[in-house]
């Protein structure tokens, strides 16, 4: 699991059948400091999320594949949570 920003969305005219009527976000992965880390990558949006919300997301093919209710389709990222806050211990 990895923490998030949205920072966009894709608009794709030509897409694998199975992502139809699926939102494509464009998500800024986030250090626990909330600084970015390495380029920003594109996820399927299984929660409604939108641009400046910070996200929860996964990189693992099955939890991407079955969060957005897609089993066995090409997915490997997907936006599974909207993060309210987060707080570290000391």
């Amino acid at each position: 699991m990895l923490i998030g920003k949205v920072i966009g969305n894709v608009v794709a005219t030509r897409k694998h059948v199975s992502h139809e009527n699926q939102k494509i976000l464009y998500v800024q992965i986030l250090n626990l400091d909330g600084s970015g880390r390495s380029n920003p990558i594109l996820a399927l949006d299984a929660v409604d999320a939108g641009v400046g919300d910070r996200v929860l997301v996964t990189q693992e093919g099955w939890s991407a594949m079955t969060s957005v209710g897609k089993p066995f389709s090409p997915i490997d990222m997907a936006v599974v949570g909207v993060i309210d806050s987060v707080e570290l211990a000391p």
